[in-house]
């Protein structure tokens, strides 16, 4: 079993581009409510992460587009950790529309002091949470 949480995400007219074709970028605005609310799952929200001193910032994005969403479309995200390393987290994120794939992407995170930006090792019981997931569904 995967760890996978699934998130829905409508588009919406501003979402797309003047073919009503979702816009590229918009794809890591999904993808980031997605991680947010992975973290929301396992009891932590942006703010209070915010208030307890740290923030992930985005390392890396490896994402390939497969077919464009349009307006309307209710969308699935797929969060899953594919790795956790002492400061970062690399997340497997799925885009689907019903079953069919249309963006597959990795991000890189790293745990931030967001009053410094500098890197800080990710809180021990977070870190906990993360390592007794399952991995990916392969």
């Amino acid at each position: 079993m995967s760890a996978a949480l699934r998130t829905e995400v409508r588009v919406y007219y501003e979402d797309t581009d003047a073919a009503g074709i979702v816009y590229y970028a918009n794809y890591l605005r999904f993808i980031e409510r997605g991680r947010a609310e992975f973290l929301r799952a396992l009891g932590h929200n942006q703010q209070q992460l915010m208030q307890e001193g740290l923030a992930f910032a985005v390392r890396s994005v490896n994402a390939e587009f497969l077919k464009p969403a349009k307006l309307d479309d209710l969308l699935t995200v797929e969060t899953t950790v594919a790795t956790l390393g002492r400061a970062q987290v690399t997340f497997v994120q799925r885009i689907l529309r019903d079953n069919e794939l249309l963006l597959d992407a990795k991000i890189r995170v790293a745990c931030i002091d967001p009053a410094r930006g500098k890197p800080i090792p990710i809180p021990s019981a977070l870190h906990q949470q993360l390592s007794a997931l399952p991995g990916p569904a392969q």
